[in-house]
């Protein structure tokens, strides 16, 4: 049996899971009581949350159940731990009010687990639950040292390439810093308290601004405001950089990216830190999409070609009949046009489902998994905040 001791306390992680497992097969019924817990004990607490809970819903209760029964996995959960406590900084969360989410959580378990709520197993969630809390408000306490639980940010360019993607570019205040393959989280003023992902298409520049490549996902509350009634001098919030599985590796290899979509973004960032001579690499960036009208930003890409012959731009089409670029998926057109696929280090970013189908193409190829980047913090961010990194892919 799987045991993880912190302090005096042994804990039992197996049980953890167990326990969860019967509580989360409640469905719907499990977030309903846990905020209806949250809010009639701490009403202040709503102002934490979006003024519709719909697209809330069971997210928080569900990480919370899901990452604290974990806690047995301390090595893999801990690092997302820590910058998911330096991530809440941008809520307005301080210490206390994890004990309000703690208290709401230990009194939903034990309703619906009833009798096999014992003495001993509520022990083991509050421990767990402690430290969790604890990792996250050190973390939290640490960043707020060194840079603030947020930036403003004036959007100097807003640009609509299609009917559903725009382009914006924005100068946060004060300095904002991130590594080229990094996202960061940005609210509206127009959607307050929904915070969503999305990585800039730069490197950093000397006038600090930001590219932002975003396309409308149905039903997305952010994208669609940041697309649609997002003007030049709105300002927007963000929050701290995040992920690290998109930047450049230091071992020299060359580089192959595949783009699906306004994946294009984080990877056009790659191609723009290369161009800063901070690396020398040569590249080939294979943009994919299912139709011509989707390449948004083709115009930017042959440019950056013509300009470094270091660079290949590949644009590809999935699924129009008559056009004059490359035919089939961003995977299949790369292993058909680069001879030597394993040799790279690849870098993957679209939608789900095109990340998913373009890493089992190349691992398939014989490309070694390890040089298949993708992002992967993407799970547990889409559970606590209500979206995924990447908003802009449906």
């Amino acid at each position: 049996m799987l045991r993880e001791r912190w302090g005096q306390r042994v804990v039992d992680a197996n049980r953890l899971g167990e326990s969860w497992a019967r509580v989360a097969a409640h469905g719907d019924q499990v977030p309903l009581r846990f905020y209806a817990r949250l809010f009639v004990a701490h009403p202040e607490m709503r102002d934490f949350f979006p003024l519709s809970m719909a697209a809330q819903r069971d997210r928080l209760v569900t990480a919370l159940g899901h990452v604290v029964s974990q806690v047995g996995d301390l090595g893999t959960l801990t690092p997302f731990l820590l910058q998911l406590g330096r991530e809440h900084r941008k809520f307005g969360t301080a210490p206390e009010h994890y004990g309000a989410v703690g208290e709401a959580l230990l009194a939903t378990l034990a309703d619906f687990l009833d009798d096999a709520w014992t003495a001993e197993l509520a022990g083991d969630w509050a421990q767990a639950y402690r430290l969790v809390a604890e990792l996250m408000i050190d973390a939290a306490e640490q960043a707020a040292v060194h840079s603030p639980p947020w930036w403003d940010a004036e959007v100097v360019l807003h640009e609509r390439r299609t009917f559903d993607i725009a382009v914006l570019v924005i100068r946060p205040s004060p300095a904002y810093d991130w590594v080229p393959g990094q996202s960061l989280a940005i609210e509206s003023a127009l959607q307050p308290r929904m915070w969503r992902f999305y990585s800039p298409a730069n490197a950093p520049r000397a006038d600090g601004t930001i590219e932002l490549h975003v396309r409308r996902a149905p039903g997305g509350p952010v994208s669609g405001v940041l697309v649609d009634q997002t003007q030049k001098g709105d300002l927007l919030r963000l929050g701290a950089p995040v992920g690290r599985d998109l930047t450049l590796r230091s071992d020299g290899r060359d580089v192959l990216l595949l783009a699906g979509g306004t994946g294009l973004a984080p990877l056009k960032a790659l191609v723009d830190h290369v161009a800063t001579g901070a690396v020398s690499r040569r590249v080939r960036l294979f943009a994919g999409a299912r139709t011509v009208r989707e390449l948004y930003d083709l115009d930017s890409l042959r440019d950056l070609a013509a300009r470094h012959d270091w660079l290949t731009v590949v644009p590809t089409v999935a699924d129009d009949t008559y056009h004059h670029h490359e035919s089939g998926t961003v995977a299949d057109v790369a292993l058909r046009l680069v001879p030597d696929p394993a040799d790279h280090d690849v870098y993957v970013c679209g939608n789900r489902e095109m990340v998913t189908a373009s890493r089992d193409r190349l691992r398939a190829a014989g490309c070694p998994p390890e040089r298949v980047h993708h992002e992967s913090f993407i799970g547990l961010v889409e559970e606590i905040t209500g979206g995924p990194p990447l908003e802009t892919e449906p």
